[in-house]
């Protein structure tokens, strides 16, 4: 199982070949789209109607996780730890906590992260 980073989505949405192809695998593979809540907030600030839309679609198809407490627990942990943005930290202690892959082209800031696992949706 996946969590997609915001630029996952940025890229399928931009219709880059290769980040299209990973969400035809995830949907041929009967595979949830997962999405911080981070995530959403970050897409939902867009202001592009046509772009709102679409993400609009996309997130009623989704599983939003939202923050709990062991999810904040680990955020802290991780953002005193590997010194992240907040945002970043959101995201990686949510896909820790639900043992989840992390898909994001931001791998300088996520690779150093113990125990998370990524993969990069251009590669």
């Amino acid at each position: 199982m996946y969590l997609l980073d915001t630029n996952a989505v940025i890229y399928y949405f931009k219709g880059m070949q290769k980040a299209v192809a990973v969400f035809k695998l995830l949907e041929d593979a009967n595979e949830d789209i997962n999405l911080s809540v981070i995530t959403k907030i970050e897409l939902l600030s867009f202001d592009n109607e046509d772009e709102l839309k679409n993400i609009d679609r996309l997130l009623a198809n989704s599983r939003i996780f939202s923050l709990d407490d062991e999810i904040v627990d680990k955020t802290i942990e991780v953002r005193k730890k590997y010194k992240l943005k907040l945002p970043d930290a959101i995201i990686a202690a949510t896909a820790m906590i639900n043992n989840l892959t992390l898909v994001t082209h931001n791998k300088k800031d996520f690779k150093k992260i113990r125990g998370l696992k990524i993969i990069d949706p251009l590669n």
